[in-house]
């Protein structure tokens, strides 16, 4: 009997098993399963592991194919002030399952220094950046990177940036077309005649120079702010919740995935940055007429564990307080924590807080500068008056550019252990930021903020860079950018972050940075990251992989400023 026939003959359900049983067959052979099967049963015959099945479990997940993104999620969540932030949330494919990898947020340009005539504006601006930054990521980036591999930093930030790129070109020829379409006839003459009014005044401020000694330089002009695309955080949370999925992936932490991306390798070694911790509040948001010092920044020796830094400052904290609220000297009144982590007190003039802390510290039984050195962020662009071309270090009390200088070299001179100032001008005052440093630069360091500047020519005597994760930054531009500024300091804004983000000072491990500035000692969403540092610190030295800075310190305190060089800007 031919086969056909005696296949006519068998039942249909057996033919049906039969044709199954042929295909699941050919297709074990095809794809290599009996010998898949035959490998694993011999590694768990020669393995012999207790847990039979959670060794069969591991063995299979090691050949299973690569996870890939299956789609994003972005969400409005609550920052530690309790305004609104985007969330980006990372699913892939993992072992044919959908599962949750991720999620991650970074800082907005709006901080906690709008008042409260401006605050209702700003918190309508803010929800309206988180809603397109909500969007981009559940619609477009969503689609975009959906079947990417995750490990691949590199071409997953180049289509973030490449996005983000026609999305501003787009906005910036938006606002050409506005700008042409309400400009008036009236105010196109107003331009072409401000040149002679503006040659006009000043022909007469030199006439009335000629009846004086000398003539005050005019007032740069201020250089236009850097646009801030509504939605550009996506692009930046996108970016580190795809960097924090891919070390899960690989079973690593954040700091040695971010570490391999910048030296192409695994280092064999790490060191812990410094963390320079905000001791002290004296800007704008702070009680009292004094503006200038918005930060009072502890730099603690180099080689000390975290721990030991943290414990050195509170008690420093709790004999400044207790000097504060004890004390009767004129302009002092109790003192408080301000949104920094930091103690505001009610001061006058800026020697106050460097005096308070000198106290403090003499009272502990140390030397101010030799345990410790001090920081002072001045912040002084925050503090410009234009229409009088003047900085208002306190209240009322206005500084030229030229006087501010000499308020600085006084500073620095009476308070030896002040070894650095960061941003004392605004960027275009180019001739004050030569001049403090040709007066001070061997013992004090310039450091400048180029969050937004990262690509502008540098500032002459500037020793150190200020670096923070905002907005559209990708883990690749952050890499790029301390690569071309070695040792920069990384600056989290933390007003703007969640409290249990703590990618901070993995970014910093990972980055190599010489410092890291975390803020002052209270609230969450800062002393998540100071824990996680020690983490890491007690980690690496479990591992013997931790290298002590203490024989050979950050380069904040050297004796004299490094020399400018054609490929790379000197930095901290």
């Amino acid at each position: 009997m031919s086969y056909q026939g005696f296949m006519s003959r068998v039942p249909k359900e057996e033919q049906d098993l039969y044709d199954m049983k042929t295909a699941a067959a050919e297709f074990y052979r095809v794809n290599g399963v009996p010998q898949l099967i035959e490998r694993a049963l011999n590694e768990l015959f020669f393995h012999r592991p207790e847990d039979l099945h959670g060794y069969l479990a591991n063995y299979f997940t090691n050949l299973c194919a690569p996870p890939r993104i299956s789609r994003l999620k972005g969400r409005e969540v609550y920052d530690a002030r309790g305004q609104l932030s985007i969330e980006a949330e990372v699913f892939c494919i993992v072992c044919n399952k959908e599962k949750s990898m991720s999620s991650a947020a970074v800082s907005s340009h709006f901080g906690p220094n709008e008042t409260s005539l401006v605050w209702k504006a700003k918190s309508q601006e803010r929800a309206d950046h988180v809603m397109t930054a909500a969007q981009w990521i559940n619609g477009p980036l969503n689609n975009m990177l959906k079947g990417q591999n995750p490990r691949d930093q590199s071409d997953v930030d180049h289509i973030l940036s490449n996005f983000f790129m026609a999305r501003f070109l787009e906005e910036e020829d938006i606002q050409k077309k506005k700008e042409e379409e309400s400009r008036s006839p009236s105010e196109a003459e107003l331009v072409l005649s401000s040149p002679r009014s503006a040659q006009t005044k000043k022909k007469k401020s030199v006439d009335k120079g000629k009846k004086s000694i000398t003539v005050e330089k005019p007032f740069p002009p201020a250089e236009p702010p850097e646009p801030v695309l509504p939605g550009s955080s996506a692009i930046g949370s996108v970016s580190l919740a795809v960097a924090k999925t891919a070390a899960k992936i690989q079973a690593i932490p954040l700091y040695q995935y971010i570490a391999a991306l910048k030296n192409r390798k695994a280092p064999a070694q790490f060191h812990i940055p410094v963390p320079l911790v905000t001791l002290l509040s004296c800007g704008k948001t702070s009680p009292g007429k004094l503006r200038l010092l918005k930060e009072v920044i502890l730099i603690p020796k180099a080689g000390q564990r975290v721990k030991q830094i943290i414990t050195m400052t509170l008690e420093l904290q709790k004999e400044m307080m207790r000097i504060v609220n004890t004390s009767t000297k004129a302009g002092a009144t109790q003192a408080m924590l301000c949104a920094s982590g930091a103690l505001a007190v009610v001061y006058e003039r800026p020697e106050q807080p460097l005096d308070l802390i000198t106290e403090a510290w003499t009272n502990s039984g140390l030397a101010l500068g030799a345990e410790i050195h001090l920081a002072l962020n001045c912040a002084a662009p925050e503090l410009v008056d234009c229409s009088k071309g003047k900085y208002e270090v306190a209240t009322g009390v206005l500084k030229s550019p030229d006087e501010l200088v000499d308020m600085y070299q006084s500073l620095v001179s009476k308070y030896p252990a002040v070894v650095a100032l960061i941003d004392p001008f605004r960027r275009e005052d180019i001739d004050q930021w030569e001049k403090l440093s040709n007066m001070i630069g061997d013992s004090c360091s310039l450091l400048s903020d180029i969050t937004f500047k990262s690509k502008a020519p540098p500032l002459p005597g500037v020793r150190g860079h200020i670096l923070k994760h905002i907005h559209d930054t990708t883990v690749s531009d952050l890499i790029c950018i301390v690569s071309e500024h070695q040792g920069s300091v990384m600056m989290g804004a933390a007003c703007s972050e969640p409290c249990n983000d703590d990618s901070l000072s993995d970014i910093a491990v990972g980055l190599g940075l010489d410092y890291v500035k975390l803020g002052g000692l209270s609230g969450a969403e800062r002393m998540t990251k100071y824990n996680r540092l020690i983490y890491i610190e007690e980690e690496l030295a479990q591992q013997g992989i931790l290298v002590s800075e203490e024989k050979h310190p950050p380069p904040l305190l050297t004796d004299k400023p490094r020399e400018q060089s054609a490929t790379a800007e000197s930095t901290v």
